[in-house]
């Protein structure tokens, strides 16, 4: 990704889950955005549940909002030169498009800036601990 620094990065919840270490890809794309988050549709507990696994810091989250909203919002928030959304589906590009956010494919992100992508094996671990350990 060739992008200046005056970007807002946005990674769908399953876009992020996609790669083999959220943690790395956070840390790399802070060296050239200015603010890096997640949405999703998911509940807020499932989307802090991974960011929390994966150490993940990140500069704003969906809540309990949806993902067009919470795009909206951050873009509305967030004043920098580009938004990018990586996301997963082509109802993520069709998303994008409507709330004038670039899109980007997860995989082609992962190629552009060097990310290693999940294998299916990690996938699905990572899909089994998706449950809410919060509770007592």
């Amino acid at each position: 990704m060739n992008g200046g620094s005056d970007m807002t990065l946005a990674f769908e919840l399953e876009a992020l889950q996609a790669l083999a270490s959220p943690e790395a890809v956070f840390d790399d794309a802070r060296g050239w955005s200015s603010y890096v988050g997640v949405v999703s549709a998911e509940p807020t507990y499932v989307v802090t549940n991974f960011t929390r696994k994966n150490r993940v810091r990140q500069d704003f989250f969906s809540g309990p909002r949806g993902k067009r909203e919470s795009l909206e919002s951050v873009k509305a928030q967030f004043d920098t030169e580009r938004h990018v959304f990586v996301g997963v589906s082509e109802e993520d590009e069709v998303l994008a498009k409507e709330v004038d956010w670039e899109f980007l494919h997860v995989d082609d992100a992962a190629e552009a800036a060097g990310w290693a992508v999940a294998s299916e094996e990690s996938e699905t671990a990572a899909a089994e601990d998706d449950t809410r350990d919060d509770w007592p």
